[in-house]
């Protein structure tokens, strides 16, 4: 037999023709590569594991599919095809758990929900209120 054979050379498991990114692998949307790059260039710590920016890109992704989702219902509420910068804050704020996740952050060009603090509220007097009128009469 001539050394030119035609089976395989090799054991085992064929590659793949195409590559598959680590996003497809995990699951996500968010890209994961380029998120393993950031965290090892930002020198935040000097090993990283590889499931770290595949959970951290899982993280990102839910969060922003949760603000969307809740942005998008405000947006539907106030009868508007987009999402603004101003139903984003306006579904921040009405939500407890992202409103304390995010309770510093500042959106550019979205006004801020009216919340005048209560001390700088009139005190209405003691004799004086809204049945004082009908007392007197």
């Amino acid at each position: 037999m001539s050394s030119s054979s035609s089976t395989k050379a090799g054991k085992g498991k064929s590659r793949p023709s195409t590559a598959i990114s680590l996003s497809r692998r995990a699951g996500v949307q968010f890209p994961v590569s380029r998120i393993s790059h950031l965290i090892k260039d930002g020198n935040y710590a000097e090993r990283v594991s590889s499931s770290a920016p595949v959970y951290l890109s899982a993280v990102l992704e839910y969060l922003s599919a949760e603000v969307l989702e809740l942005a998008g219902n405000v947006a539907k509420n106030n009868q508007k095809a987009r999402i603004l910068p101003r139903h984003i804050v306006h579904a921040m704020r009405n939500d407890s758990e992202l409103f304390t996740l995010l309770e510093n952050v500042i959106i550019a060009d979205a006004s801020l929900l009216p919340n005048i603090d209560e001390d700088f509220l009139p005190e209405e007097e003691k004799g004086e209120g809204k049945g004082s009128a009908s007392e007197e009469l």
